[in-house]
């Protein structure tokens, strides 16, 4: 039997005859595989595109644009949260006004990336 490409979305538990023998208490290729999967279309839930009928290109530009809009999210909240204690938070929580900016320089990249990867491909 062959091994899933991309992780199960729900638990699941392997039959005995499926258990590894010797199973690492740590990967060290973990990190490698992950890389591995969000470069073949795996989304920001790491799992790939659910659409099938999107060209397979077309399905890692999605998924692209689905993570570039999860750190999207990200960095937007760590930009109001910034906000929000520069106006009535303690004067020494404030990140710093070169934060405030590189937080914005972020989010228009992320913004420029998902529009970039929602484009039709010609």
């Amino acid at each position: 039997m062959t091994t899933p490409e991309f992780p199960r979305p729900q638990p699941y538990r392997a039959a005995d005859d499926e258990v590894p023998e010797q199973t690492p208490a740590l990967d060290p290729t973990a990190f490698i595989a992950t890389l591995t999967r969000i470069g073949k279309g795996a989304a920001a839930d790491g799992q790939p595109w659910p659409e099938l009928h999107p060209m397979p290109g077309r399905r890692v530009a999605l998924a692209d644009a689905d993570c570039a809009l999860a750190g999207l999210r990200v960095a937007l909240e760590m930009l109001l949260a910034a906000e929000r204690v520069r106006q009535s938070g303690p004067h020494d929580e404030y990140v710093g006004d070169r934060v405030m900016e590189g937080l914005m320089m972020a989010c228009l990249a992320l913004s420029a990336q998902v529009s970039a990867r929602m484009r039709p491909e010609e």
